[in-house]
Formats: C-alpha cells, structure tokens, sequence
C-alpha cells in the first residue's frame, strides 16, 4: 500500500503545481485585464483547490505509513537532528498543511466576492502564497537537503 500511495503522491503534486500556476495567471490577467470572471475561471479554482485537498489527503495518509515518520515519531529526540528525517516528520506536513489551508481559504473567499476584479485579486494573492509555500517545500530531486526523484512509479 505505501509504494501505490506515494507514487500517488508524487504524481498528483504534478496535477497540484499545474493547476495552481495555470489559475494564478488566469488571475492575474483577468485582475490586470479587467476581464469578467467567467464559468472557467471558476471551473479552474475549483479544481485547484480540489487537487490540492486530494494531495493533502494522500500525504495524510502516507505521513501515517512511512518509515521515516515512524522513525521520526518513535526516536524524536535523536530525529529531530537529522535533517531529512525531521524534513518528513516535521517539516513538510506542517508547511503543506498550511498551503493547503492558504489554497482552500483563499478559494473560498473567492465565491464570497461580489466584484470580478475582487474575484481575480483574491484568487492571484491567495493562491500565489500557497504556491510559494508549496515550493519551498517539496523536496525537490535537486535540492542539496532532501532529494526525491520528479515522480515515482508505480
């Protein structure tokens, strides 16, 4: 179950990343554009947040299966000083948790404006934020800290 999972994971951070910068320039532009804030656009914010919410959950489920967590849980006190141990046990789930709620909050706020430039403005600040966080966060098969791969198979 953990390898479907996380290559699940993996393969749905694409689909997050995707639709968060696809809705964020759509944001932009019908902010600076003064465009109405058509069915699509909605579609679009929908879906981002949705995917999201469907990454979190994976991540819910996979922070309670890994071995490293486990580890991190049950050996805290030496974990916390390893850095890509306390990166999966500490770390990534608390700054995901907040993008997600950054990303879903903002995507709320957007059905409660009454304006379309309102709309726009709130969907490019809120879901910008999630994004930032969201990259800082992922350990990116680059990064000099914690490394994984770009996907995972199955």
């Amino acid at each position: 179950m953990y390898p479907t999972i996380i290559a699940l994971h993996s393969l749905i951070r694409w689909f997050v990343l995707i639709s968060l910068l696809y809705s964020i320039s759509r944001a932009y532009i019908g902010w600076l554009r003064t465009k109405p804030f058509a069915k699509h656009d909605n579609l679009s914010r929908a879906l981002t947040a949705r995917f999201a919410e469907i990454q979190f959950l994976l991540g819910v489920i996979l922070y309670f299966l890994s071995p490293i967590v486990d580890y991190f849980l049950h050996n805290f006190k030496d974990a916390i000083h390893l850095r890509e141990i306390r990166f999966f046990g500490m770390e990534h789930i608390t700054m995901m948790i907040i993008a997600v709620g950054v990303i879903t909050t903002g995507s709320g706020k957007v059905k409660g404006m009454p304006t379309d430039q309102e709309k726009f403005k709130t969907m490019a600040i809120w879901f910008s934020i999630g994004l930032l966080i969201i990259l800082t966060s992922i350990p990116w098969p680059f990064s000099p800290l914690v490394s994984r791969p770009w996907i995972r198979t199955f």
